[in-house]
């Protein structure tokens, strides 16, 4: 459920890029955003860093938990590569973040977009914050449909 909001999250402001004119297909595309829209920078920089697992966002829960289960049922091993991998994962995200706030953009034309799309990807954002600061609903969820 995290990992679907991240992404969701993520993919979202890339497509929102695309229809403004913006390719979004390379990672340079991204260059100053920040100058761009400040808004929807800040909310791909909450959704990166939840992606790295970075405390409080969801996915320092969603990383957590797995780690966790896998040390529980005795794959140490598994979880020190997942530890690895999120380490190799986290350059890519912080790049992103680096695009967004410490390049100039390739064009200076802000984006404007519709107050229906900037609600959604706000509201999705909120999510991954929320369940981020408020994780022990999210667990009691997961627990009452697993019986």
């Amino acid at each position: 459920l995290v990992y679907v909001l991240m992404a969701a999250g993520a993919f979202g402001i890339v497509i929102l890029l695309g229809r403004r004119g913006v390719e979004a297909d390379r990672l340079a595309d991204l260059r100053g955003l920040n100058q761009r829209s400040p808004w929807f920078a800040a909310m791909m920089l909450l959704l990166m860093a939840s992606m790295i697992g970075i405390p409080p966002l969801a996915g320092f829960y969603a990383k957590w938990w797995v780690l966790a289960a896998l040390v529980d049922v005795g794959q140490v091993w598994l979880a020190i590569a997942g530890v690895l991998f999120s380490v190799i994962g986290a350059f890519y995200y912080l790049r992103v973040i680096k695009f967004m706030y410490f390049d100039e953009p390739e064009t200076v034309a802000a984006l404007r977009p519709g107050g229906d799309l900037r609600l959604v990807l706000s509201l999705n954002v909120l999510l991954v914050l929320g369940l981020g600061l408020f994780p022990d609903r999210l667990i009691e969820l997961c627990a009452a449909a697993l019986g």
